[in-house]
């Protein structure tokens, strides 16, 4: 399917601000970046790069007062994720080198305290994509979606004491019980198609069988048309915005059709 994203961000700065973004799409395998536009109001000179992660990122110092980033993707996506219920565990001994750092706790996702209760959760499922599955469906029957009961700083294990939280807080969890099982996993940001309400939107993904495959604990069933931005160990990774200097986001309209 093909899917329009359209994402304007009101920014003001009390002073000059230098800023890093991470809010351009990028073409592989599973996506493709059709037609784009990247605007920023008033205009100031950037520049951009490839992160460690492989994310593309802008850099621009926002002036002094009021300004507007707006960004429209048009991108061909896959109507359903993947799903593949015989992907086995990857030995970590034959893991590609660039997934072993997807196996490290992170500062929001501490695996290392996490493994017995990983284990009591998939008892009972087989190594590979069902433990992966069943961690997915644990959070999604386990933990509310609510707003107001995190923030910046909520781990996976803080999330887990309370019960609740927002789409990153599930990412993380569903992050550090699958790295605690040695399944190399990884944070996801980027748009959903029939996401309500509509915003900027994280999940994760797996390493099974030697690809990624994405799992979602908001949705109640794997669900397609989703436009991936950025990912990492941890939304420390994906930020949209980096700002070096005071800054504060007025609004932000996020928008994602069908083309």
């Amino acid at each position: 399917m093909r899917l329009r994203a359209r994402n304007e961000i009101r920014i003001h700065c009390e002073q000059d601000c230098p800023v890093a973004a991470m809010l351009r799409a990028r073409s592989g395998t599973r996506q493709w970046v059709v037609a784009e536009r990247y605007d920023i109001a008033p205009w100031v000179p950037a520049s951009e790069y490839v992160d460690a992660f492989g994310n593309l990122c802008q850099r621009f110092t926002l002036p002094r007062g009021d300004s507007t980033i707006c960004v429209e993707a048009e991108v061909e996506v896959a109507d359903q994720i993947d799903v593949d219920r015989r992907a086995a565990q990857v030995p970590p001994a034959q893991l590609p080198d660039e997934t072993l750092v997807y196996l490290l706790q992170s500062r929001y996702c501490p695996s290392d305290k996490m493994e017995e209760r990983a284990r009591a959760i998939v008892s009972g499922s087989a190594p590979g994509y069902p433990q992966a599955e069943r961690i997915c469906q644990w959070i999604r029957e386990n933990l509310s979606y609510r707003h107001g009961v995190s923030e910046e700083s909520t781990c996976a294990l803080d999330t887990l004491e309370q019960g609740a939280g927002v789409c990153r807080d599930f990412a993380h969890v569903g992050v550090a019980l699958s790295r605690s099982l040695l399944l190399p996993a990884r944070v996801v940001v980027g748009y959903l198609h029939g996401l309500e309400p509509m915003d900027m939107h994280a999940w994760y993904e797996v390493f099974l069988g030697g690809r990624w495959y994405a799992f979602d604990a908001t949705q109640d069933e794997p669900r397609g048309g989703r436009i991936v931005v950025a990912n990492g160990r941890d939304i420390a990774d994906v930020a949209f915005l980096s700002n070096y200097g005071p800054l504060e986001i007025v609004a932000m309209d996020v928008r994602v059709t069908e083309a």
